[in-house]
């Protein structure tokens, strides 16, 4: 159950900076429950740094994250119980199996019935047959569908997803759109951000286009793909 009521993600003023280096600038981010917000940018804007943020593993230099009306913080895991993150890392053991992958991480976030939402989890991302071999065994886009069914296995309230169709096949990358399509009809909230805005269009309820480090915009989706797709070209050019 949620804290309270309100926006369910409120990220305000977050920066952060590696010595010189300023990744993130400011960013504000508001959404409620259903939205999906799709962020767009160049290598280097930021982007990934704002996920991490926002999923509490990075602590910001400024700024504050509340996610269901909860402050977010690094070495607070009851903060982060709300949050799943899809990531570049695959937070996979290659010393475990796929099933007990599943299972440590369920009983991190103290699923019930842990063991039959595991394997639920493995059957529904197609790998029933191999919930005992390593992840190291798989290819690249199957260990995708496996952080995928990790980042979901205690039903966050805010789902992070960094380039998550990485790697997928056309039915993988399908089955991914409907969950998060479904997840959004139950009330929860997602951030997805892409190099290849297409593949995310028709999920976003709000875009964003992030360029070193500060948002160029961020407003509802409205209109076709192509015409956003241009304007934000000619903003990240301008």
């Amino acid at each position: 159950m949620r804290p309270s009521e309100g926006p369910l993600l409120v990220a305000a003023g977050l920066s952060r900076s590696f010595g010189p280096l300023q990744a993130l600038r400011g960013v504000d981010l508001s959404l409620a429950e259903g939205e999906t917000l799709v962020v767009y940018g160049p290598n280097g804007a930021g982007k990934s740094t704002l996920l991490r943020l926002l999923a509490g593993i990075m602590r910001p230099t400024a700024g504050e994250i509340r996610v269901g009306g909860r402050l977010v913080r690094p070495g607070d895991p009851a903060s982060r119980r709300g949050i799943g993150l899809v990531s570049h890392h695959s937070f996979l053991y290659d010393d475990l199996s796929l099933l007990d992958n599943l299972l440590f991480a369920a009983r991190l976030y103290g699923v019930r019935d842990a063991a039959s939402v595991a394997s639920r989890a493995l059957e529904e991302a197609g790998l029933g047959a191999r919930v005992h071999e390593s992840p190291r065994s798989l290819s690249r886009g199957l260990q995708q569908r496996v952080s995928i069914a990790r980042a979901l296995l205690h039903d966050p309230l805010l789902l992070l997803l960094d380039e998550p169709f990485t790697g997928l096949d056309g039915a993988s990358a399908g089955r991914l759109r409907a969950s998060l399509a479904r997840r959004a009809g139950e009330g929860r909230a997602a951030v997805l951000v892409t190099h290849q805005l297409a593949e995310a269009w028709e999920l976003a309820t709000r875009v964003a286009v992030l360029s070193a480090g500060r948002w160029v915009l961020e407003e509802p989706r409205a209109g076709a793909y192509a015409a956003f797709a241009a304007r934000a070209e000619a903003l990240l050019h301008a």
